[in-house]
């Protein structure tokens, strides 16, 4: 083991062969945190989408991508963020594995700055939360207690424009339209009733 909060062994051993771990340190001693400054707060309540990587209780991998209106997620505490669970395809694959396996990697991407933050912590599920009744369209309510905040170098992140929001961010005083795969002859038997979501 290591007393770093982000490199392990396996990191270690490739940042020796490609002798990186001086640039490493530097980086984590300069640039990563315990706690959102001011300029995360607003980066990660301005974003549409993250992308959330879990894995089960085995290790095995999974990274799906969240989307909502900007302020869906929500910085609530100095180590603290928020955001919705909202109504999707019914595997629950992330919170799922957040259920046998806490610990989680939030990716931020801004690709018309370009910028990304990325936030490593535990997960916590709730279905008492009390931002769930203030929340519109969330079935559950995520909370990320941050362990290590930090940017990454955005050269390799393209620059691309918004074209359009998703139709199917939920919105306060807004109808939720149902995907058309939803429909499908396949899967038509097998939807569950939509969840009372609060519409504000």
């Amino acid at each position: 083991m290591t007393d770093s909060k982000l490199y392990h062994e396996g990191n270690r051993r490739l940042q020796d062969r490609f002798q990186s771990r001086k640039i490493a340190d530097r980086l984590e001693q300069v640039t990563t945190r315990a706690q959102f400054t001011e300029g995360d707060k607003d980066f990660i309540e301005s974003v549409r989408y993250f992308f959330l990587a879990t894995a089960d209780s085995e290790g095995r991998p999974d990274c799906s991508f969240k989307g909502g209106a900007p302020g869906f997620v929500r910085v609530t505490g100095p180590s603290e963020l928020v955001f919705p669970d909202f109504d999707g395809n019914g595997m629950f694959k992330s919170l799922g594995n957040i259920e046998v396996n806490s610990e989680v990697g939030l990716l931020f991407l801004d690709f018309e700055k370009p910028r990304r933050l990325r936030v490593n912590g535990r997960a916590l599920i709730r279905a008492d939360d009390p931002l769930l009744a203030h929340t519109v369209g969330a079935q559950l309510i995520v909370r990320v207690r941050a362990r290590a905040i930090f940017p990454n170098c955005p050269r390799y992140i393209p620059t691309m424009k918004l074209a359009e929001e998703s139709n199917y961010a939920p919105r306060k005083g807004r109808d939720f339209p149902e995907p058309a795969w939803k429909g499908f002859p396949e899967f038509k038997d097998a939807i569950h009733p939509r969840q009372p979501t609060f519409k504000g």
